[in-house]
């Protein structure tokens, strides 16, 4: 009997200079990925056939300062590597908005890769058309400009760990639909409906995770059967989710700011799964983020 050959997974990282490409080599990198970073793309065909035996999947970065950098013959190579059957590969490009990358280049005064004679904000917009066909190319868009402290982290972990079959992961977040839409999201609860702590004086300041927030949020008529539907619609489907060998599951809710109502059903529905044998973990996007009365409509 032949034995099939081994298949050697490959993932292209790529992106805008300070979305956060480098954290996301690092992550990988402790997910059991062999990372290399600013690897000359034109030698990925050498690379591979170099491999003698399947070898751990290896993630390759590179963008706008990796020498040779043509974006059009990258993808021309990769998609000829990619119709190899020996190979599986797959591109990542991470993005931030030009706003969040300017900022986070004035933060740093570290100098931007292609603002030699530039303003920061002239070499991110120069990068950005350079870097347009591969962000229209790529498989996976993560965009960084919204996330919290580690949560950038937690999508890499969730979607390339190499530990193989096991329990789901579950992730339960709050976010604010005036700040943007999550990323990536399995199932999304809107808590718009409810009463807005926000418009409560005492209670602008606070957030889903006080007590005198959770009360107000209670005391709403709408929220127990709400929740107590949302509930029997988790503990129905996760279940479900985790038969069909699903490694991660991401739940979303939402409210206008993003620091009242879905904070506090976030934490409530982990509290749920956790009682049903989960371990969620629990991000709270825009919990950090000030009040804002402009924001507030609902």
């Amino acid at each position: 009997m032949t034995e099939s050959p081994s298949i050697q997974r490959i993932l292209l990282v790529t992106g805008m200079a300070g979305a956060g490409k480098t954290t996301a080599l690092h992550a990988l990198e402790d997910l059991g990925w062999e990372a290399i970073d600013n690897f000359p793309v034109r030698l990925l065909s050498s690379l591979v056939d170099a491999e003698t035996e399947q070898q751990s999947p290896i993630a390759i970065g590179f963008d706008s300062r990796t020498r040779g950098f043509v974006p059009a013959e990258i993808i021309d190579q990769c998609q000829a590597l990619g119709a190899r059957s020996d190979v599986e590969l797959t591109t990542l490009f991470i993005d931030c908005s030009d706003k969040e990358l300017e900022r986070r280049y004035n933060e740093t005064r570290r100098p931007h890769p292609m603002a030699r004679e530039r303003t920061v904000a002239g070499g991110i917009r120069a990068e950005r058309e350079l870097l347009e066909p591969l962000r229209n190319w790529a498989e996976l868009l993560i965009d960084t400009g919204d996330f919290a402290p580690n949560q950038l982290q937690q999508v890499l972990r969730e979607r390339f760990s190499t530990g193989g079959a096991g329990n789901m992961t579950v992730t339960v977040s709050s976010f604010g639909f005036a700040r943007g839409m999550p990323p990536l999201a399995d199932l999304l609860f809107d808590m718009r409906f409810l009463d807005n702590p926000h418009w409560v004086p005492e209670l602008r300041e606070l957030t889903g995770l006080d007590p005198a927030v959770a009360a107000h949020i209670e005391k709403d008529p709408g929220f127990a059967p709400a929740f107590s539907q949302i509930s029997r619609t988790l503990l129905d489907l996760l279940p479900r989710y985790a038969a069909q060998d699903r490694g991660y599951l991401n739940i979303a809710f939402g409210c206008t700011g993003g620091r009242h109502r879905s904070v506090y059903s976030a934490e409530r529905a982990a509290q749920v799964l956790r009682g049903a044998g989960f371990s969620p973990t629990v991000i709270h996007r825009n919990l950090r983020n000030r009040p804002a009365d402009p924001l507030e409509r609902s």
